[in-house]
């Protein structure tokens, strides 16, 4: 066993200024970048210590409000504040051996983290973490085994967003692209054709630790992509029979969406399972069935957030679909016909992703297995 202090020196990142920016010269790094949150890039034309510089290949840490390791693939870059640059000091390190071990290291050690807003690990704490130090042959074996698992969940991954892109190039065929505006069809406000409101609040006080599932838009967002919550907060069933008892409780075919909508998470109810959900942060839908098929207006609303979040300047911290916003969205109305005619693509679509999703989160699981055994 060693520390990870031991195993390499970690040069912190400068502390670049919006007054140092620059719409030409070398990329700057942050966070958001290394996440893929952001797609924001800044950039440096003054002078700078090379020892701030980045290539690819290089292996990068985040030691604040997203603890992470990550390999640098792309071009020259400059290191911001709150990300470390590995350099090794020893030569007995297989770089894949040591990505994949700080990768389940700083997972355990969540509970290191300082800070009431920003979650980080001081300088101190993170020298003294352990690190497992086999010979180089085991280092190889165990990082060739984790390597192959990890290639083939990237794999899955990718046909998983190929069979997403079929299903938006279905729907472009059919009825327009909503990026443009090239609609095919008549458009109506959709506070015309849909209830459009929230939920009752729900304090956090209230919450039981046996209960009803309580969604906020995290879990939306889990929910949108085919995920089910692992762990959400939960209310008491007497509490759920309360709130529930009017037309806040969503039906079967309505949507759901975080009013923070970055990434089109919106998702159609499909389970008679009880829940409820947080007021003002999730937003319900609840189209009119004569005029939609609701497979069609999930696509529809997830292409049509995408495309209005960027616009919104609502908020003062952070841009967030409102109610009476999402009223006044245009939504396009085709024939039902060929709304059905899309909804069946999408279901025998969701087949295979259904499988795709199965196998990944097999492999999953293998991952997490592997990273147990060998490091704990």
């Amino acid at each position: 066993m060693a520390r990870l202090g031991d195993i390499a020196t970690y040069i912190n990142g400068y502390a670049f200024k919006p007054s140092d920016w620059a719409d030409t010269g070398v990329p700057i790094i942050r966070i958001q970048d290394l996440t893929g949150n952001s797609y924001q890039t800044n950039k440096y034309k003054g002078t700078y210590d090379k020892k701030y510089e980045v290539v690819d290949g290089d292996i990068l840490i985040s030691w604040s409000a997203s603890l992470g390791v990550y390999v640098w693939k792309g071009e020259k870059a400059l290191l911001n504040q709150h990300i470390f640059k590995v350099v090794f000091d020893r030569t007995e390190i297989d770089k894949d051996f040591f990505v994949h071990q700080v990768r389940a290291v700083l997972q355990n050690a969540t509970s290191e983290a300082h800070g009431a807003t920003m979650k980080h690990l001081t300088k101190p704490v993170f020298d003294s973490l352990p690190f497992y130090l086999p010979s180089m042959e085991e280092q190889k074996n165990i990082s060739q085994k984790l390597n192959s698992v990890s290639m083939l969940i990237e794999t899955k991954k990718l046909q998983l967003e190929k069979l997403d892109e079929l299903v938006k190039a279905r729907f472009v065929e059919l009825f327009g692209d909503i990026k443009t505006g090239g609609y095919k069809f008549e458009t109506r406000k959709l506070g015309k054709v849909a209830d459009v409101g929230s939920s009752h609040r729900v304090f956090t006080t209230e919450f039981v630790d046996k209960g009803i599932p309580f969604y906020r838009g995290t879990e939306i967002g889990e929910l949108a992509i085919g995920k089910k919550p692992e762990n959400p907060y939960r209310i008491s069933e007497e509490h759920y029979d309360r709130l529930a008892s009017d037309d806040t409780k969503p039906q079967i075919g309505d949507l759901l969406m975080p009013s923070i909508c970055n990434k089109g998470q919106v998702w159609m109810v499909d389970t008679e399972e009880p829940f409820y959900y947080k007021d003002g942060r999730v937003l319900r839908i609840s189209p009119n069935r004569k005029l939609f098929n609701c497979k069609y207006l999930e696509q529809f609303m997830r292409e049509k957030t995408l495309a209005e979040y960027p616009k919104l300047g609502s908020g003062s911290t952070f841009a967030e679909f409102k109610i009476f916003l999402l009223k006044d969205i245009d939504v396009l109305i085709p024939p039902i016909e060929l709304q059905n005619e899309f909804a069946d693509f999408v279901k025998e679509v969701d087949k295979s992703k259904f499988e795709v999703q199965q196998s990944l989160k097999k492999l999953e699981t293998l991952k997490k297995s592997l990273m147990q055994k060998y490091f704990g």
